[in-house]
């Protein structure tokens, strides 16, 4: 890559021994591989507060979310797991996306999406991986600008798939699940130019 492409990923799971965290990770490896520069951001270290406009109003954006905004900005691209809570995201990455999606100083509204590239995966112990959930973040992520691969990643049985270590035991899954992040780092390289 002539430039460095910069990916930030993170899942939207704040649980400890998260599948999804795990999986994000061991994803990168794939973007790392092509010489992507890879932050691995973990939400629960942000403490954003649930959106309140009124919170917004009277003490501005929080730390956590300045922190979260500007990782995007330093990003072309992002590497999502996202866990399936009944059937749609978790409330936690939600609430990431619509804090981020705040006006700040002379940022504009969605200013830290628009035009990112992103490569959605989930994992979970159920047999459809995630995939539900999948749906719904592929749907707000595109109508805020960022550009969603069509490909993307689900792993089933979870609780099953990962090494001590949190590697992807099973060669086969493991590339798939390293393909998205090539995939995003490959398509980042290509718009930069």
């Amino acid at each position: 890559m002539a430039q460095q492409v910069r990916i930030l990923a993170f899942s939207g799971s704040t649980r400890d021994g998260s599948y999804n965290t795990m999986l994000v990770k061991a994803a990168s490896a794939g973007a790392t591989r092509l010489g992507a520069q890879v932050t691995v951001l973990n939400l629960r270290d942000l403490a954003l507060p649930m959106y309140d406009e009124d919170l917004e109003k009277r003490e501005g954006l929080p730390a956590g979310v300045r922190r979260f905004k500007d990782a995007l900005r330093a990003a072309h691209g992002v590497l999502i797991a996202s866990p399936e809570y009944n059937s749609s995201i978790s409330a936690a990455l939600k609430n990431a996306i619509d804090w981020a999606s705040r006006p700040e100083n002379d940022q504009p509204p969605l200013s830290c999406f628009n035009g990112k590239v992103a490569g959605l995966l989930a994992a979970s112990p159920g047999a459809l991986g995630g995939l539900r959930g999948l749906v719904h973040l592929r749907s707000i992520l595109g109508n805020i600008g960022v550009i969603v691969l069509p490909q993307q990643f689900a792993l089933s049985k979870s609780h099953e798939a990962f090494a001590p270590d949190g590697s992807i035991k099973d060669e086969k899954t493991r590339a798939a699940a390293e393909g998205i992040a090539e995939a995003v780092a490959s398509t980042c390289a290509k718009l930069a130019g």
